[in-house]
């Protein structure tokens, strides 16, 4: 079975709600989940799992500065992320608040980990996205991108992907 860390920070608990969801949709995916907030995640956390999926409300354009610190501090670990595979999703209080460009800060933390990255080409492309408290189609997003993350991640590891 393949594992996924999934990582986030909250204030308002609209972030962990979205993490909760993905990690339910993963487990029906049959993937191993563990869900933990980014005040309790040291970086030794990220070298355990196949996948890693973090999370973050967007402030200002960008990653809340927990989430920040956790990846500055991942930096000891450079080379040793190479080929897992990473994911994001966030939370806004507006539909133009900077949803992509945090997904994008993250992601590409990501890939200078040398990570890969899924997309999903016919739901939130980056990854899952909530305006406010997550509402139906924030939890059709994060549906969406569990099942391709599970089916890549499975792919990745050389498990036979069942439709």
């Amino acid at each position: 079975m393949v594992s996924v860390l999934i990582v986030y920070y909250t204030k308002s608990g609209n972030t962990r709600e979205m993490a909760n969801m993905l990690a339910t949709y993963l487990r029906d995916e049959d993937v191993d989940v563990e869900v933990r907030d980014v005040r309790d995640t040291t970086p030794e956390y990220l070298l355990d799992y196949d996948g890693i999926i973090l999370g973050s409300p967007t402030y200002y354009g960008d990653m809340a500065a927990e989430m920040k610190e956790l990846i500055d501090k991942s930096v000891k670990y450079h080379g040793e992320l190479s080929g897992k595979l990473g994911g994001a999703f966030t939370s806004s209080a507006y539909i133009g608040g900077g949803n992509e460009t945090t997904l994008l800060s993250i992601l590409k933390a990501m890939l200078i980990h040398g990570m890969v990255i899924v997309g999903v080409h016919n739901a939130d492309h980056y990854g899952p996205v909530s305006i406010g408290s997550p509402d139906d189609r924030a939890e059709k997003q994060c549906r969406a991108y569990a099942k391709k993350y599970a089916e890549t991640l499975k792919s990745l590891k050389g498990f036979d992907i069942v439709e």
